[in-house]
């Protein structure tokens, strides 16, 4: 059983304006796709949940949105924690979940396996955070799309092999599909669905 100060510490010492904060970093995120932001304000969850992905979660989960978990995030005392400090409700059903947390490290599910909305309602779907390596360093991508000029470059360090593919197969069913948010350290990058992802030839 995970310890109780475990589950009632490490949220924000002031929840409104640093879950507000945290808020304008992500709208600003996802209307700059790619570009890395780093957050003011960031949570204390217990291991293996980073603090950047605690924020997020701080900040965006509420009692009206299910949460999935990796199955190392469900089995630490990262439920509690999101239950107690955001009353959201967790969820073992991935296209149930509003909201996704995976560690870094942790196994990336297809993308097809969460809610990815409808044609009528698109925005019922799942909006996945992943915590990553790093934000930079990685396999260096081209993104283009909505709120980038001509293009910009992402290379985010730690997500599977197979995430373009993913990526390309959530981006090919628009408007539907789920949204990514990337995290790490203290640091968060977001690509919405209407970001085109492709590789940068050498």
């Amino acid at each position: 059983m995970a310890a109780q100060s475990q589950i009632y510490a490490g949220a924000f010492a002031d929840p409104v304006f640093q879950a507000q904060s945290v808020f304008r970093a992500l709208m600003d995120g996802f209307a700059r796709p790619g570009t890395v932001a780093n957050l003011a304000a960031l949570a204390s969850p217990p291991s293996p949940l980073g603090k950047a992905s605690g924020a997020v979660a701080l900040t965006l989960c509420d009692h009206d949105t299910p949460v999935w978990l990796s199955p190392a995030l469900a089995k630490s005392a990262v439920p509690q924690w999101i239950a107690f400090h955001t009353g959201a409700p967790m969820t073992e059903t991935k296209d149930d979940a509003r909201f996704a947390f995976i560690e870094r490290g942790g196994a990336v599910p297809s993308f097809d396996q969460f809610a990815l909305g409808t044609q009528e309602y698109p925005d019922r779907s799942t909006t996945l955070v992943i915590e990553v390596e790093a934000l930079t360093g990685g396999q260096p991508l081209i993104a283009r799309g909505p709120g980038i000029k001509d293009e910009n470059i992402v290379a985010p360090k730690g997500l599977p092999d197979v995430f373009l593919d993913f990526w390309t197969a959530n981006r090919a069913i628009f408007p539907r599909g789920i949204d990514l948010v990337l995290t790490a350290v203290d640091a968060v990058l977001c690509l919405p669905r209407t970001t085109k992802l492709s590789p940068k030839e050498a």
